[in-house]
């Protein structure tokens, strides 16, 4: 059975693809919580309907499905904050797709 700490060091190396960062890195993955084999976590996202939100939810599904977990994301929208922080980390770190 998965522990807390191996599923944020999973998640944690679970990179962006447009962004040399992880999605943590980045403030997109909170409220991890791991409990008897099931995982469930908040993606934040910094806009509606971005592009590339199924590709993220499943960069993070996957590798936690593949150790046996049930897994659930919920997607959230970040605060104002939240999306300043996302933003500067873009510009800062941008690679392209």
């Amino acid at each position: 059975m998965l522990k807390e700490d191996e599923v944020k060091k999973i998640i944690s190396e679970v990179m962006h693809p447009a962004i040399n960062l992880s999605l943590v890195e980045l403030g997109m993955v909170k409220e991890i919580a791991v409990k008897e084999g099931h995982v469930s976590m908040s993606l934040m996202i910094p806009f509606p309907n971005i592009p590339i939100l199924d590709y993220l939810i499943s960069s993070l599904r996957k590798p936690l499905e593949q150790l046996g977990a049930d897994v659930d994301i919920e997607v959230k929208q970040m605060t104002e904050e939240e999306v300043q922080y996302f933003l500067n980390k873009e510009r800062e770190n941008w690679k392209g797709m």
